[in-house]
């Protein structure tokens, strides 16, 4: 039986646009008859996966995603140790092929991937090792040495997020952790931003209007935010590295209550942490609290009135089906109450 941890959190953030649509404005969904305001599950992950606590929490045990595998660890490396520009895209796309389909680059001169492909660091490393032998001892790759993926690869964020080779599906990793979008708790509507900026030179004697006129949308609100993470599933994708495993899950969960999309943030210092996150633990089915708030939260203390409002529905599922959690543990802000270490170690161990 899986055993699960599921993270909820409340997030404020001011004014911002830390998630855009095709047209630049803030992303939003229609939930319970109300428009709101949302953060999709793709922007969060990647700021999460990028930001500077999981890197460094996880130093060593972190992939690439990337269309470049050809040209950065193959092509580059090999003309920059004398092969020939030709010779280098032929053995690059070999190579690259290992991995996806490939296609031309503009120009022409590289071969890139026509999809995005996560690689672990042993994959990294095994391509290194072929390309400096190939340099070496001047001659295309053999077919042997092309069996680059590895069924085995321990990177974090593949064990996390997964992976999908469309080509190469006994390569796949099935993510462990499930991310649902954030949406505003209460109904929120996007506004705009008419700006000037003004000419440092222009002295006004012939012109005085401003150098550049522009427009951007923005939007402010809580935000809930739903995340289960499949402990059963994560170790048997780190071939059940205990101690990796609570790694990531310290560092996830930092990042989770921690980090925030950087979209428009030079405008906006949309900088955010979690105000209150309550983390489960169990074998029981998990379940999103979102129901909680299909009805918008309203009242002049937002976050306060949306607390309460999970915390209710946490106790109306506990009554209807029992206990959905063995055990849990929260951090609130506007009490002063928990810690994220604490936290984190509660979720980690």
């Amino acid at each position: 039986m899986a055993n699960f941890i599921q993270i909820h959190a409340l997030t404020a953030y001011p004014p911002s646009n830390v998630n855009r649509d095709d047209l630049g404005r803030p992303k939003t969904a229609k939930v319970g008859g109300y428009d709101r305001l949302r953060i999709s599950s793709q922007c969060l992950k990647r700021s999460w996966r990028t930001s500077e606590c999981f890197q460094s929490g996880l130093a060593g045990h972190i992939g690439k995603r990337t269309k470049r595998i050809g040209k950065e660890y193959v092509f580059d490396p090999l003309v920059k140790k004398g092969i020939s520009e030709a010779k280098a895209k032929e053995w690059s796309q070999k190579i690259a092929s290992v991995f996806g389909d490939v296609k031309d680059e503009e120009g022409g001169i590289v071969s890139v991937t026509s999809q995005l492909v996560h690689v672990s660091p042993e994959e990294i490393r095994s391509v290194e090792a072929l390309v400096e032998r190939l340099a070496v001892e001047k001659r295309e790759p053999k077919e042997e040495e092309l069996l680059l993926l590895r069924e085995d690869a321990r990177a974090v964020d593949i064990a996390l997020f997964g992976r999908m080779l469309a080509s190469k599906p006994l390569f796949n990793v099935e993510a462990a952790v499930q991310v649902a979008h954030a949406i505003t708790v209460h109904g929120a509507q996007i506004e705009d931003d008419y700006f000037t900026a003004v000419d440092d030179l222009n002295k006004g004697e012939e012109d005085r209007g401003s150098g550049h006129i522009g427009e951007l949308g923005f939007g402010s609100g809580v935000y809930y935010l739903y995340v289960c993470i499949n402990k059963t599933e994560l170790l048997d994708n780190l071939g059940g590295n205990e101690e990796l495993a609570a790694k990531a899950i310290r560092a996830l969960g930092e990042a989770i209550l921690s980090v925030t999309p950087s979209g428009k943030r030079n405008s906006f210092g949309s900088y955010a942490r979690a105000h209150f996150a309550l983390a489960e633990k169990g074998t029981q089915q998990p379940r999103t609290l979102a129901a909680a708030f299909f009805k918008p939260v309203k009242g002049e203390d937002i976050i306060g009135e949306a607390k309460a409002s999970l915390v209710k529905e946490v106790g109306k599922f506990d009554k209807v089906y029992g206990p959905c959690a063995d055990s849990r543990n929260s951090l609130d802000v506007t009490q002063g109450e928990g810690s994220l270490q604490d936290l984190l170690s509660f979720m980690a161990k």
